[in-house]
């Protein structure tokens, strides 16, 4: 599957670069690197995404709705510009009691050091 960013040189307006699709989580790519990835998803209301872990910090940035993550069994409300670093090898769940979006960003360098 090959993946495809968002034209480059080129402004987006980013609440619009993913749309909402009913009884779904969709995902679009933004950039895409051996060093880390930024993608847009959106959140139909009653989906959720199944607890997962990242060997990778992550941050997520809510800019539509409000979400709730739940990182390491602590919930987190989330609203339209907020943020949130979700740590490395932390178990975390994203549940959608309505819709939204929002932008993750994974940075893979600088590990190394640890």
């Amino acid at each position: 599957m090959e993946v495809t960013e968002l034209d480059k040189a080129k402004v987006h307006i980013v609440v619009e670069i993913i749309e909402y699709l009913p009884n779904a989580v969709v995902s679009k790519t933004i950039i895409k690197k051996i060093t880390g990835n930024i993608t847009a998803t959106s959140f139909d209301a009653g989906e959720e995404l199944a607890e997962k872990t990242s060997p990778f910090d992550n941050y997520i940035q809510i800019i539509d709705g409000t979400a709730s993550v739940t990182i390491d069994k602590k919930m987190f409300k989330l609203t339209k510009g907020q943020g949130i670093i979700i740590p490395a090898h932390a178990s975390h769940i994203f549940n959608a009691n309505e819709q939204f979006k929002m932008i993750s960003t994974v940075i893979k360098s600088g590990y190394e050091e640890i």
